[in-house]
């Protein structure tokens, strides 16, 4: 392992240099490992059907006279400590723009949000993955403050380039300039700002850079950190002439990050986040065990909606049918909804262009907006929709009854959780909420569309309230999380099958490595009833969704959306 590391240093930085951070990077990890002994080692699949992840934000819920971390932590013990097993809480450092990640400092809490002691409280009662911002810090940062005003220390931090040089082939993922002037110490220097001019692009050809990004890394997991999610990795290496994306010195410093936890924190696992086409997401696999452990599935939202607002999984179905991670020791991270928007770029190569414009178009039907990204000849293109995924499937002003809009809507969630990998839950998802438009008018920014910030004492009083949309959908994802939890078939690293129900059923056979036990997952994407006959013939089974027994199960009949999760009980014919 120690030479694998040395190996990828001197191939970034050179022999000499390589070997000095070498030397560094050793001293960092062996006086992590005096203070930090990990865990008891776990087994490498220690991922089961017990795990899911929720997404949100530090300050998703407010409460007068509380702390916001203090309180999301109420509400996750108080509410789905049975159900959830770990949370991702959204940047909760200082920060001066996009929610959280133009981050001011990596190693201090927002104060507005709570304490370390907040976050560790939640380390210790859930699995909690924090955001490692790699890419980028903020225009406020003591980093680039230093660089502004001369100091020799920060002088290589950031990627400062002449702007008369050709930078076209840069891949962008936004409409915006690529590099922002400022005026420093050393007169006016066009810095590389891949995201906006407040978040300014860290120069990891500076051995510098990687060893601060690794020391932060391992602050982290002294934290508490289970998982460990790195932003935006995909633009992290520049080199001039380039696309700037997905570059081989990339992927090395994606491998040193897995190689340090594989010596020091063999418990924590990586997860990347690449927004872009699915061949180029699951490179950050690596070979299955040098890169993530878990890769961010981001096909999986713009397919499924696909699906429901056509009536037909067979595009879906196709997709599954050759998804697999390179082994055993990694998988997916599935979701639907998150912070951002739905993601375009993955489902290109996948859907048809005419389906993902029919997506747009019922995006901005439904009330929704669209972000653009530049391309190299000068075009832009849709690059995410900016909509809530429950207005995504339902127009806010539908006249259809509320019991057809949620069925729909959680048949689209049973298909995201049943599918192999780990789930990730986008919060407002979760408790049932709407798009809020008013957020976008009072920042300024599309995301904002699906990012309200609740209060504590309505949220809880909503969840309570049968009659209310909220009840009905937080009863029902109850429901379907506490049936997955049920079944090693659903373990991330189970197999699974695409079975032909017709295109108007979604159907998975999801089967354990271990005793073998198999869960028929069918799901109507349809408005109109199915009939499924099922591969085998079984003649006693339990519908993990009602807890009823079904005997002589030859043919499901589904009612429109309804989703069926059959576990067989007793023989099956072939």
């Amino acid at each position: 392992m120690s030479r694998s590391i040395l190996d990828k240093l001197e191939s970034l930085y050179g022999p000499e240099k390589g070997l000095q951070c070498y030397q560094e990077l050793v001293r960092q990890m062996e006086d992590f490992q005096a203070s930090h002994p990990p865990p008891t080692l776990m087994e490498p699949n220690d991922l089961t059907e017990q795990d899911s992840i929720l997404i949100a934000y530090g300050d998703m819920i407010r409460q007068p006279g509380s702390m916001s971390l203090a309180t999301l932590e109420e509400f996750l013990s108080g509410h789905l400590s049975e159900v959830i097993s770990g949370v991702h809480v959204l940047p909760f450092f200082p920060s001066s723009s996009d929610d959280g990640f133009s981050v001011i400092d990596y190693r201090k809490v927002d104060p507005t949000l709570g304490t370390w002691e907040d976050v560790e409280r939640l380390a210790r009662r859930f699995d909690l993955m924090v955001d490692l911002v790699v890419n980028h810090v903020s225009a406020q940062s003591k980093w680039f403050v230093g660089f502004i005003q001369g100091d020799e220390q920060y002088r290589e931090y950031f990627i400062t380039v002449d702007p008369s040089i050709d930078l076209s082939m840069v891949v962008r993922p936004r409409a915006l300039p690529l590099l922002t002037p400022f005026q420093t110490a050393w007169g006016e220097q066009h810095v590389w700002t891949t995201f906006s001019a407040d978040q300014i692009d860290l120069n990891y050809a500076s051995p510098a850079v990687l060893r601060q990004m690794i020391d932060v890394l391992l602050f982290y997991i002294a934290r508490g950190a289970r998982f460990v999610r790195l932003d935006a990795i995909a633009y992290l290496w520049k080199e001039i002439g380039t696309p700037c994306i997905h570059l081989p010195q990339t992927h090395r410093i994606v491998q040193l990050f897995r190689a340090v936890l594989d010596m020091v924190a063999p418990h924590v696992k990586l997860i990347t986040e690449t927004n872009v086409p699915h061949s180029e997401n699951i490179a950050y696999f690596g070979d299955g065990h040098n890169e993530a452990h878990l890769v961010y599935n981001f096909a999986l939202p713009p397919l499924v909606l696909h699906t429901f607002l056509a009536g037909n999984a067979r595009i879906l179905s196709e997709w599954v049918a050759d998804l697999r991670p390179p082994s055993d020791h990694a998988t997916f991270l599935n979701f639907l909804a998150s912070h951002d928007g739905i993601g375009l770029n993955a489902a290109h190569h996948i859907l048809p262009e005419r389906d993902i414009n029919v997506l747009v178009e019922q995006a901005l039907a439904h009330g929704g907006l669209i972000s653009y990204k530049h391309n190299p000849d000068g075009s832009r293109s849709p690059y995410e929709l900016n909509i809530n995924y429950f207005d995504a499937l339902t127009a806010p002003d539908s006249s259809e009854p509320t019991s057809i809009q949620v069925n729909r809507f959680i048949a689209a969630q049973a298909i995201m959780l049943a599918m192999m990998g780990v789930p990730g839950i986008y919060f407002h998802s979760l408790v049932g909420s709407r798009g809020w438009p008013e957020g976008v008018q009072r920042t300024g920014h599309n995301r904002a569309i699906n990012r309200e910030k609740l209060d504590y004492t309505r949220l809880v009083r909503d969840l309570a309230d049968p009659g209310s949309l909220r009840y009905q959908i937080f009863r029902r994802y109850l429901r379907l999380l506490k049936a997955r939890r049920t079944s090693p078939a659903f373990a991330p690293t189970g197999l699974q099958k695409v079975l032909d129900c017709g295109k108007a059923v979604f159907g998975l056979a999801r089967r354990a490595r271990m005793d073998g036990e198999t869960v028929y997952c069918l799901h109507n994407v349809s408005p109109e009833r199915q009939t499924v006959i099922l591969p085998k013939h079984i003649d006693r089974a339990e519908n993990l969704l009602t807890d009823d027994f079904l005997s002589d199960v030859s043919m499901i009949e589904l009612a429109p959306y309804e989703v069926c999760w059959l576990r067989p009980v007793g023989h099956l014919h072939g």
